[in-house]
């Protein structure tokens, strides 16, 4: 079973090696890695050579940015059955790929895998929605982040395996391209199963001491996906209006206050500003 992994990069290049290096130690083998670069300095040319050697490895250079739109067109390029989307500073255990196989196997149905994701260390997650407890999951309770989803391109709905160029970094909205993609396929019928027991690294970017602009930034993704769905009158999205624009971050600013923590305080509030933006821009 062939694996495409689809990695979108702009402005890094050591974290694109380490990820690359990482790829080298993996014990399942029969896979290819097509690297969509959209830097026009040809700052990571020279890196990549060395990996051409050893790996399976297509350098595609594009003159548009946008990390959906580059993912977008290397799932065209993708010749595996299953495709994933690293990001450029993640990593993966050495045997990330072959339970992704053996669980791609164990369940026939099963159409969208999901990793967990570590703050490079075995026990502490980072980003993304995880859980120490394996299962598989729905629209009411979406696992993971981008980077850690495996889809089987035989399984999932062709017609909606495609990423929304509105949404992820370059784009219009900053974040949720995973989210957005990963609720369109089960909403279509998609089988979806989340274990923490397959590690993908990824730095933890995803709490409040690294300052409210990020959760700013990325919080719009989430509220224009809710509004895009509430826009197709799909009545589940309400779950998400209920839970993401009003209960969520109103129980996040009251904890705050409860412990006297002024920057988780101002980071849930800008969260809360995100979502609201993003759910009216995206109206209008």
């Amino acid at each position: 079973m062939n694996i495409s992994l689809v990695l979108a990069t702009l402005g890094r290049d050591w974290e694109v090696a380490d990820f690359l290096k990482s790829l080298l130690f993996q014990t399942y083998k029969d896979f290819e890695v097509i690297v969509i670069d959209q830097n026009r300095d040809g700052k990571i040319d020279a890196l990549l050579e060395p990996f051409k050697a050893v790996l399976d490895l297509k350098h595609i250079k594009v003159d548009f940015t946008g990390n959906a739109r580059a993912r977008d067109y290397g799932i065209g390029l993708a010749q595996g059955r299953i495709v994933a989307f690293p990001d450029d500073d993640c990593a993966y255990d050495k045997d990330v790929l072959e339970k992704v196989v053996a669980e791609f196997n164990r369940r026939e149905r099963l159409a969208i895998l999901v990793a967990g994701s570590y703050d490079f260390s075995s026990t502490r997650f980072s980003i993304g929605v995880n859980s120490r407890k394996a299962g598989y999951f729905n629209r009411f309770r979406m696992m993971g982040v981008e980077f850690t989803q495996f889809f089987d391109v035989q399984r999932v709905d062709r017609r909606q395996f495609h990423l929304d160029h509105d949404f992820g970094i370059g784009s219009k909205y900053a974040g949720a391209e995973g989210f957005e993609l990963l609720y369109r396929l089960l909403r279509a019928g998609g089988s979806a199963f989340y274990t923490p027991e397959i590690k993908i690294y990824h730095p933890d970017k995803d709490h409040y001491k690294l300052g409210t602009s990020r959760m700013l930034m990325y919080s719009t993704g989430i509220g224009a996906y809710i509004r895009k769905f509430a826009n197709q009158h799909d009545a589940f999205i309400l779950y998400y209006i209920v839970r993401k624009m009003f209960v969520a971050p109103m129980l996040k600013m009251l904890l705050a206050l409860l412990l006297f923590n002024p920057k988780k305080l101002a980071y849930s509030f800008y969260n809360l500003v995100g979502i609201w933006r993003g759910f009216l821009e995206y109206g209008r």
